[in-house]
């Protein structure tokens, strides 16, 4: 039986910590809070729509690690595939610091990348490729633009997340089906707010539709030559706005899956993000179905699942890692 939907990352493990200001330089601030999940733009976009019932699959490569392990569990947790999920022996996983700030909503990441090696075209199968509906990717790797060209040889769509500005996504723009882009990404091409005009200027280089996630200021997009914009949801309790970008594309995914137009898909993936957002991590507030329906009806969110998922995650990392000593 096929998925609904491969995508191709070496996954990353988060620490994610929140505070109210950032130190100054010598200087000390309190942790209000932290947890360890597992991260990674494509990943956690692929747990985000098997959250909201999509079949997903993973192709990648973790460390031979406690951080590459709880990544590999953490997929698994949300029946997620990972037969093509490879550890490279010896090797450790990447880890990012996600530290988020209360005070200005903004987040920062420390990174340092592992030893793992980045997949080439010879370790994915073209095979397992073909079964998706739809495959998603990141940065433009070796590994991602030749599954890129097999998904077009049998008409899989592509869906790209432009996050930062990256050389290797705009030098394969035209293997880009559905283009999802970041503010950052954004403001990396362009300098003025005409968003409709931009939007064209992206879709006439290859993706027949072109997304960009503006945070506060909500989404554009362009369907064909249908333009939209969607405002923000107001009066929620922002808490961390790490992977909200990741947790959309999920959700945009799943949406399309659904046969929604455009529009309606990108505002369904808003409200999956801003639930997201109202809980430290990319991954903890990741609602199902029926949780998003009801905060698109009523604009209240049930936690009652959302929270036992965020105290198992404050601790997740430390069990795993004792659990392995014994």
């Amino acid at each position: 039986m096929g998925l609904d939907i491969i995508g191709i990352e070496n996954p990353v493990m988060d620490f994610c910590t929140l505070m109210n200001k950032m130190p100054e330089r010598g200087g000390f601030a309190a942790l209000m809070d932290y947890s360890w999940q597992g991260g990674g733009n494509v990943g956690s976009a692929l747990v985000a729509a098997a959250r909201l019932g999509a079949k997903c699959g993973i192709v990648g490569i973790v460390g031979d690690d406690a951080y590459g392990q709880f990544c590999v569990d953490d997929f698994k947790r949300h029946n997620i595939d990972t037969s093509h999920l490879l550890t490279d022996q010896g090797t450790n996983n990447s880890l990012c610091i996600c530290v988020a700030e209360l005070s200005t909503m903004e987040r920062s990441f420390i990174a340092k990348s592992g030893t793992r090696r980045q997949p080439t075209k010879k370790e994915i199968d073209k095979d397992y490729i073909g079964t998706a509906k739809y495959i998603h990717l990141g940065p433009m790797g070796e590994a991602s633009v030749q599954a890129a060209i097999w998904a077009r040889e049998k008409g899989i769509p592509v869906v790209d997340d432009a996050g930062y500005f990256e050389a290797s996504t705009e030098a394969n723009v035209g293997l880009i089906d559905i283009f999802v882009g970041s503010r950052h990404y954004y403001n990396g091409l362009f300098k003025d707010e005409n968003y409709e005009k931009n939007c064209k200027t992206v879709q006439k280089r290859g993706p027949k539709i072109v997304v960009f996630t503006l945070g506060a200021k909500g989404v554009v997009g362009l369907d064909g030559d249908k333009f939209f914009s969607i405002p923000a949801f107001k009066d929620i309790s922002i808490v961390d706005t790490t992977g909200a970008g990741d947790v959309f594309h999920g959700a945009f995914i799943f949406g399309l899956l659904k046969g929604w137009d455009v529009e309606k898909t990108s505002k369904f993936s808003s409200a999956v993000s801003a639930i997201k957002c109202t809980r430290l991590g990319g991954r903890a507030a990741i609602a199902d179905y029926k949780t998003v329906q009801n905060f698109l009806k009523t604009g209240k969110i049930d936690y009652t699942e959302i929270d036992k998922r965020v105290a198992f995650y404050h601790e997740g990392m430390i069990n795993n890692v004792l659990a392995n000593c014994k």
